[in-house]
């Protein structure tokens, strides 16, 4: 691979290529490296963030909310609804090759495998949990070694949390105290109950799809990666994707495919480049002045995010100890109701005083504090994302409407009782000095107040381009964009419905799977153009 930098010319990229991924995080490294490796084509990747591992923060494990505002943050914003206190909230989103997997808290969960099996259930063929377990397992390198749900020997390092802080040890201890199982791989196909978290570390270091996927290719001149790349908009001709336009220290540049562009840029800018280049809501677009090449009334909707509790914060009995893991270290799923048929919830403890603006303010927790962190993992809220302006700079509408259904408040405020519970046991006793909030107990009104002023998002953006085949759908279950041609998204915003848990690993798996449907589509064009080139004839 070649790394373009600063000095690139423009004749460089004004070559043509077989494929083109557009954004180097979770899924455009996976899919960019598979492609290099499995056939033998051109692979151009632009990334709008530089290559960095020269950052404490990018590296060292308990660090990473560093990242969260900083030079590796593209700094985005959710917008204010009523059901929040009308509170602007951060929308980290990674500025990095690597993406958002090089800036977040290294949790490597997959989730319930009826996450996936409900895909299927919806018309998309193939993405049940039976046939995207082999994709999960070839991105792994569990440590433990192959079984019949992990694997060993690929590209992401996947290691349990070691020496808990007694933060971490107590939310395990306190789960089991109330009578949850314990669970040594958090990563089965229904998990419930509390273990160590599982993260994505080597040698105690960060270890994402930059390190374990493209990094290896440098020098593999099939593959081109180029930083400081801002694509402006696709280039359609007639119902054909054939290129990008991108912005590169000032110019304009455009670049050109044979074959097929990979949408990789996450959540929020996937569906604003389908939507800078005439693909999406018409009306919507005639709105900015856009001219229309497609009516796809699904982008930028069917928005997701799982909302985070961030206000049970208690102070320590005993200083504790350096931070250590990813600043939590452990993690429980439970439900939120007793019928439900898998788990809704899940927690985790924050070695540091985790809360939100709002609960900062009224209780101004001390230095030595901790934070027990409820979060629902099944939302029924739907929001949406649209562009405010036709420039590619411009400013987005970015709203997740979280807590803007009944049944997310009903489940949440579960969750609240069960932190407390949690927290009353006698292992989290054994180091609480005090509850610095919430005030305790309270009754539904209070509650809803609560949830309203301590919820956060957990930063889990998906669904702007579903999968499916429905008039809201974007991509089909191949993960091509319906009604053009040459043009893939890859990456979490083709989630028809939010996994129920961390969404990084089903990211990954995204990457995996496009891959291969990629692969497979030329090994057929090819296949079909030698079938033809064989055949006699006639006059």
């Amino acid at each position: 691979m070649s790394l373009l930098d600063e000095n690139m010319n423009q004749g460089e990229t004004m070559q043509e290529y077989d494929y083109i991924v557009v954004g180097a995080g979770s899924a455009g490294c996976v899919v960019a490296a598979r492609l290099a490796q499995r056939i033998d084509a051109r692979v151009l990747v632009l990334e709008a963030g530089d290559a960095r591992d020269d950052a404490a923060s990018l590296t060292h494990p308990e660090q990473w909310v560093a990242n969260l505002g900083s030079v590796f943050d593209w700094d985005y914003s959710y917008a204010p609804n009523p059901h929040t206190g009308n509170r602007t909230m951060p929308m980290p989103r990674g500025k990095v090759v690597g993406g958002s997997g090089a800036i977040n808290a290294l949790v490597w969960v997959r989730g319930h495998s009826a996450d996936y099996d409900g895909w299927a259930a919806a018309g998309n063929h193939g993405w049940d949990y039976a046939s995207v377990l082999p994709h999960f397992k070839q991105a792994e390198d569990w440590e433990d070694g192959p079984t019949r749900f992990r694997g060993a020997g690929g590209p992401i390092r996947v290691e349990r949390a070691k020496n808990l802080h007694p933060v971490a040890q107590a939310l395990i201890n306190s789960a089991v105290s109330y009578g949850m199982p314990y669970l040594d791989d958090i990563n089965t196909p229904d998990p419930i109950g509390a273990g160590p978290v599982s993260m994505n570390v080597r040698d105690g270091k960060r270890w994402n799809t930059w390190h374990g996927y493209l990094k290896p290719l440098l020098g593999d001149d099939r593959l081109t990666l180029v930083t400081g790349a801002h694509v402006r908009k696709l280039i359609v001709s007639g119902s054909r994707c054939t290129g990008v336009e991108f912005e590169r220290d000032g110019q304009v540049r455009q670049v050109r495919t044979r074959g097929e562009v990979v949408l990789s840029a996450g959540a929020v800018d996937s569906p604003r480049l389908l939507m800078l280049s005439g693909i999406g809501p018409a009306r919507e677009l005639r709105r900015l002045g856009i001219e229309t090449v497609t009516d796809l009334p699904g982008v930028g909707q069917n928005l997701q995010e799982h909302p985070l509790v961030a206000g049970l914060c208690f102070e320590s009995r005993q200083t504790l100890p350096p931070f250590n893991n990813n600043l939590e270290g452990s993690i429980f799923f439970w439900k939120s109701a007793a019928g439900l048929p898998s788990a809704d919830l899940m927690f985790v403890a924050m070695q540091i005083p985790y809360v939100s603006p709002v609960i900062d303010r009224a209780c101004s927790p001390p230095p030595n504090a901790f934070s027990v962190l409820p979060g629902l993992m099944r939302v029924e809220s739907r929001g949406h994302l649209r562009l405010l302006s036709p420039d590619p700079h411009g400013n987005l509408e970015i709203q997740p409407n979280l807590l803007s259904e009944q049944a997310d408040i009903e489940a949440l405020s579960a969750g609240l009782e069960l932190g407390m519970e949690i927290a009353a046991q006698p292992p989290y006793q054994d180091i609480i000095q005090r509850r610095i909030a919430p005030n305790w107990p309270m009754n539904r009104r209070q509650r809803r107040a609560f949830l309203r002023d301590a919820s956060v998002p957990y930063q889990h953006a998906v669904g702007t381009c579903a999968m499916g085949s429905g008039p809201e759908a974007v991509v089909d279950s191949r993960l091509r964009v319906h009604g053009i041609d040459g043009l893939h998204v890859a990456d979490a915003s083709i989630m028809p419905s939010i996994t129920s848990a961390n969404t990084n690993a089903p990211s990954v798996m995204i990457g995996e799977v496009a891959a291969g449907l990629l692969a497979d589509e030329r090994d057929t064009h090819v296949r079909h153009r030698a079938r033809s080139l064989a055949e006699p004839s006639h006059i």
